[in-house]
Protein backbone atom coordinates (compact mmCIF):
# COMPACT_ATOMS: atom_id res chain seq x y z
CA UNK A 1 0.00 0.00 0.00
CA UNK A 2 1.52 3.50 -1.09
CA UNK A 3 -0.78 6.58 -1.59
CA UNK A 4 0.66 9.95 -2.39
CA UNK A 5 -0.51 13.60 -2.35
CA UNK A 6 1.83 16.09 -3.49
CA UNK A 7 4.92 15.68 -1.53
CA UNK A 8 3.61 13.42 1.27
CA UNK A 9 3.66 9.79 1.07
CA UNK A 10 1.74 6.68 3.01
CA UNK A 11 3.08 3.60 2.94
CA UNK A 12 3.43 0.72 5.29
CA UNK A 13 6.44 -0.35 7.19
CA UNK A 14 8.87 -2.17 5.05
CA UNK A 15 11.03 -3.94 7.95
CA UNK A 16 12.45 -3.11 11.30
CA UNK A 17 14.42 -0.33 10.73
CA UNK A 18 11.17 1.68 9.42
CA UNK A 19 9.47 0.20 12.84
CA UNK A 20 11.83 1.41 14.79
CA UNK A 21 12.01 4.88 12.94
CA UNK A 22 7.46 4.77 13.77
CA UNK A 23 8.56 4.06 17.10
CA UNK A 24 11.14 7.01 18.12
CA UNK A 25 8.41 9.19 16.28
CA UNK A 26 6.04 8.13 18.76
CA UNK A 27 8.31 8.24 22.00
CA UNK A 28 8.33 12.22 20.74
CA UNK A 29 5.00 12.67 20.46
CA UNK A 30 3.30 10.56 23.69
CA UNK A 31 6.46 10.43 25.96
CA UNK A 32 9.05 13.01 25.60
CA UNK A 33 6.60 15.64 24.80
CA UNK A 34 5.18 15.06 28.87
CA UNK A 35 8.80 14.95 30.10
CA UNK A 36 8.69 11.05 30.23
CA UNK A 37 11.68 8.75 28.78
CA UNK A 38 12.08 5.21 28.44
CA UNK A 39 14.92 3.27 27.54
CA UNK A 40 16.43 3.35 23.83
CA UNK A 41 14.07 6.41 23.32
CA UNK A 42 11.20 4.45 21.84
CA UNK A 43 8.01 3.56 22.54
CA UNK A 44 7.40 0.20 22.03
CA UNK A 45 5.54 -3.02 23.21
CA UNK A 46 4.45 -6.79 22.46
CA UNK A 47 1.69 -5.63 20.49
CA UNK A 48 4.10 -3.88 17.16
CA UNK A 49 4.99 -7.39 16.30
CA UNK A 50 1.29 -8.21 15.74
CA UNK A 51 0.32 -4.93 14.02
CA UNK A 52 0.79 -3.34 10.47
CA UNK A 53 2.65 0.32 10.49
CA UNK A 54 1.81 3.26 8.55
CA UNK A 55 4.45 5.63 8.04
CA UNK A 56 3.62 9.29 6.37
CA UNK A 57 6.53 10.88 5.15
CA UNK A 58 7.34 14.31 3.93
CA UNK A 59 10.32 15.06 1.44
CA UNK A 60 13.32 13.48 1.66
CA UNK A 61 11.68 10.49 3.55
CA UNK A 62 11.09 12.55 6.46
CA UNK A 63 8.55 11.10 8.86
CA UNK A 64 6.19 13.30 9.84
CA UNK A 65 3.07 10.75 10.89
CA UNK A 66 2.51 6.77 11.96
CA UNK A 67 -0.17 4.70 13.37
CA UNK A 68 -0.44 1.06 13.84
CA UNK A 69 -3.58 -1.45 12.64
CA UNK A 70 -4.10 -4.84 13.68
CA UNK A 71 -6.37 -7.30 11.96
CA UNK A 72 -8.84 -9.57 13.80
CA UNK A 73 -11.69 -11.78 13.28
CA UNK A 74 -14.13 -10.55 16.13
CA UNK A 75 -14.03 -13.85 18.13
CA UNK A 76 -10.12 -12.59 19.19
CA UNK A 77 -10.52 -9.03 20.15
CA UNK A 78 -9.74 -10.04 23.63
CA UNK A 79 -6.39 -10.70 22.35
CA UNK A 80 -6.26 -6.67 20.97
CA UNK A 81 -3.97 -3.70 22.99
CA UNK A 82 -7.66 -2.13 24.17
CA UNK A 83 -8.38 -5.43 26.06
CA UNK A 84 -6.31 -4.53 28.48
CA UNK A 85 -8.34 -1.97 29.45
CA UNK A 86 -11.45 -3.13 28.18
CA UNK A 87 -13.53 -6.58 28.30
CA UNK A 88 -14.37 -6.45 24.96
CA UNK A 89 -16.01 -9.75 25.34
CA UNK A 90 -19.62 -8.59 24.29
CA UNK A 91 -17.48 -7.63 20.83
CA UNK A 92 -16.88 -11.00 20.15
CA UNK A 93 -20.46 -11.49 18.55
CA UNK A 94 -19.48 -8.97 16.22
CA UNK A 95 -20.38 -10.12 12.03
CA UNK A 96 -17.09 -9.58 10.15
CA UNK A 97 -13.52 -9.13 10.58
CA UNK A 98 -12.46 -5.76 13.09
CA UNK A 99 -9.50 -3.63 12.77
CA UNK A 100 -7.62 -1.84 15.95
CA UNK A 101 -6.20 1.31 15.39
CA UNK A 102 -3.44 3.06 17.91
CA UNK A 103 -0.67 5.09 18.53
CA UNK A 104 -1.27 7.41 15.70
CA UNK A 105 0.45 10.40 16.51
CA UNK A 106 2.14 13.48 13.87
CA UNK A 107 5.11 15.24 14.23
CA UNK A 108 4.36 18.03 16.36
CA UNK A 109 6.23 20.16 13.70
CA UNK A 110 4.24 18.93 10.67
CA UNK A 111 0.70 19.04 11.38
CA UNK A 112 -2.14 19.65 9.13
CA UNK A 113 -4.58 18.99 7.20
CA UNK A 114 -2.97 17.28 4.44
CA UNK A 115 -1.52 15.06 6.71
CA UNK A 116 -4.80 13.96 8.24
CA UNK A 117 -6.36 13.36 4.98
CA UNK A 118 -3.41 11.41 3.39
CA UNK A 119 -3.14 9.07 6.91
CA UNK A 120 -7.55 8.47 6.61
CA UNK A 121 -7.38 7.64 2.98
CA UNK A 122 -4.46 5.05 3.83
CA UNK A 123 -6.60 4.02 6.41
CA UNK A 124 -9.93 3.88 4.12
CA UNK A 125 -7.46 2.05 1.93
CA UNK A 126 -6.92 -0.69 4.11
CA UNK A 127 -10.17 -1.04 5.65
CA UNK A 128 -11.57 -1.79 2.30
CA UNK A 129 -8.69 -4.12 1.04
CA UNK A 130 -9.51 -6.38 4.81
CA UNK A 131 -13.30 -5.83 4.18
CA UNK A 132 -13.10 -4.38 8.05
CA UNK A 133 -16.51 -4.59 9.64
CA UNK A 134 -15.54 -1.83 13.10
CA UNK A 135 -12.67 -0.34 13.43
CA UNK A 136 -11.65 0.52 17.34
CA UNK A 137 -8.92 1.90 19.49
CA UNK A 138 -8.42 3.65 22.80
CA UNK A 139 -9.10 7.18 22.03
CA UNK A 140 -6.92 9.37 25.02
CA UNK A 141 -7.16 12.79 26.47
CA UNK A 142 -4.21 14.45 27.65
CA UNK A 143 -4.25 14.34 31.76
CA UNK A 144 -5.26 11.89 33.70
CA UNK A 145 -7.40 14.25 36.30
CA UNK A 146 -11.40 13.22 35.02
CA UNK A 147 -11.98 16.60 35.98
CA UNK A 148 -10.31 18.27 33.44
CA UNK A 149 -12.11 16.65 30.86
CA UNK A 150 -15.72 16.56 32.67
CA UNK A 151 -17.26 18.24 30.07
CA UNK A 152 -16.21 16.63 27.05
CA UNK A 153 -17.27 13.13 29.03
CA UNK A 154 -20.69 13.77 29.65
CA UNK A 155 -21.43 15.03 26.17
CA UNK A 156 -19.78 11.47 25.05
CA UNK A 157 -21.68 9.47 27.56
CA UNK A 158 -25.31 11.62 26.95
CA UNK A 159 -24.81 11.63 22.69
CA UNK A 160 -22.14 8.76 21.80
CA UNK A 161 -22.99 5.79 24.38
CA UNK A 162 -22.17 2.38 22.87
CA UNK A 163 -25.52 0.35 21.04
CA UNK A 164 -27.14 -1.98 23.65
CA UNK A 165 -25.37 -5.49 23.66
CA UNK A 166 -21.85 -4.27 22.18
CA UNK A 167 -20.71 -2.22 25.19
CA UNK A 168 -17.49 -3.22 26.39
CA UNK A 169 -17.58 -4.10 30.31
CA UNK A 170 -15.30 -2.58 33.15
CA UNK A 171 -11.53 -4.01 33.91
CA UNK A 172 -8.78 -1.86 34.77
CA UNK A 173 -9.11 1.98 36.94
CA UNK A 174 -12.58 2.45 35.60
CA UNK A 175 -13.92 6.25 35.77
CA UNK A 176 -17.79 6.48 35.05
CA UNK A 177 -18.65 9.01 32.38
CA UNK A 178 -20.20 11.95 34.52
CA UNK A 179 -23.84 12.92 34.14
CA UNK A 180 -23.68 16.88 34.17
CA UNK A 181 -24.89 19.80 31.63
CA UNK A 182 -22.33 19.78 29.28
CA UNK A 183 -22.53 22.52 26.07
CA UNK A 184 -22.35 20.92 23.24
CA UNK A 185 -19.88 23.36 21.03
CA UNK A 186 -17.11 23.17 23.99
CA UNK A 187 -17.32 19.35 24.85
CA UNK A 188 -16.60 18.82 21.13
CA UNK A 189 -13.60 21.28 21.11
CA UNK A 190 -12.18 19.85 24.53
CA UNK A 191 -12.14 16.55 22.68
CA UNK A 192 -8.81 15.54 20.77
CA UNK A 193 -9.00 15.30 16.63
CA UNK A 194 -9.35 11.60 16.33
CA UNK A 195 -12.29 10.98 18.40
CA UNK A 196 -14.06 13.77 16.66
CA UNK A 197 -13.00 12.61 13.66
CA UNK A 198 -14.88 8.96 14.89
CA UNK A 199 -18.01 10.95 16.00
CA UNK A 200 -17.99 12.51 12.39
CA UNK A 201 -18.26 9.09 11.46
CA UNK A 202 -21.17 7.88 13.52
CA UNK A 203 -18.84 6.39 16.09
CA UNK A 204 -19.60 5.42 19.78
CA UNK A 205 -18.23 5.13 23.22
CA UNK A 206 -17.66 2.98 26.10
CA UNK A 207 -19.83 3.82 29.55
CA UNK A 208 -16.45 4.74 31.09
CA UNK A 209 -13.19 5.96 30.66
CA UNK A 210 -10.08 4.34 31.92
CA UNK A 211 -6.68 6.27 34.02
CA UNK A 212 -3.43 5.44 32.23
CA UNK A 213 -0.94 7.06 35.04
CA UNK A 214 2.25 6.08 33.09
CA UNK A 215 1.22 8.32 30.08
CA UNK A 216 -0.77 10.55 32.12
CA UNK A 217 -3.77 10.16 30.11
CA UNK A 218 -7.37 9.49 30.15
CA UNK A 219 -8.92 7.56 27.77
CA UNK A 220 -12.22 6.16 26.45
CA UNK A 221 -12.95 2.80 23.89
CA UNK A 222 -14.06 4.08 20.97
CA UNK A 223 -15.73 2.06 17.53
CA UNK A 224 -16.77 3.08 14.63
CA UNK A 225 -18.99 0.55 12.20
CA UNK A 226 -17.88 0.61 9.12
CA UNK A 227 -21.55 -0.20 8.01
CA UNK A 228 -23.39 2.66 9.41
CA UNK A 229 -20.65 5.55 8.15
CA UNK A 230 -22.85 8.21 6.75
CA UNK A 231 -22.79 7.48 3.01
CA UNK A 232 -21.28 10.90 2.10
CA UNK A 233 -18.40 10.62 4.99
CA UNK A 234 -18.06 7.38 3.16
CA UNK A 235 -17.90 8.47 -0.51
CA UNK A 236 -15.88 11.37 0.40
CA UNK A 237 -13.29 8.80 2.47
CA UNK A 238 -13.13 6.54 -0.49
CA UNK A 239 -12.36 9.81 -2.95
CA UNK A 240 -9.41 10.63 -0.93
CA UNK A 241 -8.12 6.79 -0.98
CA UNK A 242 -8.37 6.87 -4.92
Amino acid sequence: MRLEKGQLVARLAEGPADIARAQELRHLCFLAARGLCRPGGRDADRFDAACRHVLIEGPGGQLLGCFRLQFLPAARITDSYSAQFYDLAPLTRFHGPVMELGRFCLHPAAQGPDLLRLAWAAITRLVDAERVGLMFGCTSFPGADPALHAEALAHLARNHAAPAGMAPRQKAQAVALPDIPADPRRALAAMPALLRTYLGMGGWVSDHAVIDPDLDTLHVFTAVEVARIPPARARALRALAG
